[in-house]
């Protein structure tokens, strides 16, 4: 019988699994197999949780981007409607003053009017005696105009006592 190459590939396949058992390798094998499963599944269960809580962060977020939103829109609204406000108020101020300054205005123009009327009624009074002066003057002679005055002046005279009597 001959031995050949196969046999002791053989042998010393079997001394070699042999040699592992003997050692322990494939618990050692298993139970670093196993520590690294068991780490992996925590680093599962940590990434699931970090998951369920980027999930929660994320609708956290969404919501408070709605709500700012909402309030964004809530604040422009008011804004405008302030605006709006504003607005008619200030136009009513603006007629109120442009009606003041109207009557304001409308008032001086009656009371220069009125002003300009006494001026012309005055300067035509001025100018009327003036004429009616040259008129007697030229007219009249001195005795005349002093008899007219005598006589007037007893008129006037004789009128007063008959009312105090």
């Amino acid at each position: 019988m001959t031995i050949d190459a196969t046999f002791w590939v053989a042998i010393s396949f079997f001394v070699f699994v042999g040699g592992l058992i003997y050692l322990k390798i494939p618990q050692k094998i298993n139970g670093s197999l196993n520590s690294q499963i068991d780490s992996i599944r925590k680093e599962l269960d940590e990434a699931e949780k970090l998951k369920v809580e980027a999930k929660n962060l994320l609708s956290d977020y969404e919501k408070k981007i709605d709500s700012s939103k909402k309030e964004t829109k809530n604040i422009l609204d008011k804004a405008k409607t302030d605006t709006e406000k504003n607005i008619i108020e200030k136009t009513k101020k603006f007629h109120q003053i442009i009606e003041e300054r109207k009557k304001n205005t409308e008032q001086k123009i009656a009371q220069m009017k009125e002003s300009a009327l006494k001026k012309i009624k005055n300067t035509s009074i001025k100018i009327s005696i003036k004429v009616v002066e040259d008129l007697i003057n030229k007219s009249i002679d001195k005795n005349k105009l002093e008899k007219i005055y005598l006589k007037s002046i007893e008129e006037t005279k004789a009128t007063l006592k008959k009312t105090k009597a």
